[in-house]
């Protein structure tokens, strides 16, 4: 994972490598999981359906139960796309100046990644149980994509969970960047104010033209004749 920037990535305004770029481990997960996702939902959709002799209306081969096709081809489609989505970012991601930018970018990534973890475990599980269940009559030869789909749900589980990984390692850099540049102002100290120089009470003097009180006092009307 390159250095060099705010959460694990180069500073902005550095020229693309493309080979670089598909050599780090993140990109190479996301690779993984798109791959993973795509035969799920290739695998539900393309042999997933399939109908009995006796009758034209398709059904699905986990036990006949339609939730179990559509979840799989749900999370799988959508975690596709997110893929996509999350590989343009990881590209144009040392592109982003703004850390603030990058910081919630990389929230969204360790966040959505979280979820389809779990997301995916729980498909793998609701699968598998469903396979069970099916009777040997009722798949044929679309067994193999039904169990393909059930072993790359297992693997997508460990693909995604690396994404979590990478996501908060990169989380933690960037946590961990800005409380080392964060320099804390200390209070400056405040100093009473000097008095002016050259400047002393004790040769204050009276301005001239000035009228005492005695002057005052003193002062006689005219008489009146």
């Amino acid at each position: 994972m390159e250095g060099g920037g705010a959460y694990g990535a180069a500073k902005a305004g550095g020229a693309f490598d493309p080979v670089r770029f598909v050599q780090q481990p993140q990109v190479l997960a996301r690779i993984a999981s798109a791959v993973f996702a795509l035969i799920v939902f290739a695998c539900l959709v393309g042999e997933g359906y399939t109908n009995s002799p006796r009758s034209s209306q398709l059904y699905c081969v986990f036990n006949h139960n339609e939730n179990a096709c559509r979840y799989g081809i749900g999370i799988g489609v959508l975690a596709f796309l997110a893929c996509i989505f999350f590989f343009m970012v990881d590209a144009y991601f040392p592109q982003i100046s703004n850390a603030t930018d990058r910081k919630y970018l990389v929230l969204a990534d360790l966040g959505f990644s979280g979820l389809w973890t779990f997301l995916w475990f729980v498909g793998f599980c609701f699968l598998t149980n469903q396979w069970a269940w099916t009777h040997d009559e009722d798949v044929r030869i679309v067994a193999d994509s039904a169990r393909a789909a059930i072993t790359f749900s297992f693997f997508s589980i460990f693909s995604w969970g690396l994404l979590i990984t990478f996501a908060y390692k990169r989380y933690k850099m960037g946590v961990e960047d800005f409380a080392h540049s964060y320099v804390d102002p200390s209070p400056e100290v405040s100093t009473p104010y000097s008095s002016y120089p050259n400047i002393s009470h004790d040769s204050y003097q009276q301005p001239p033209f000035t009228q005492t009180a005695d002057a005052t006092e003193g002062y006689q009307p005219p008489p009146v004749y």
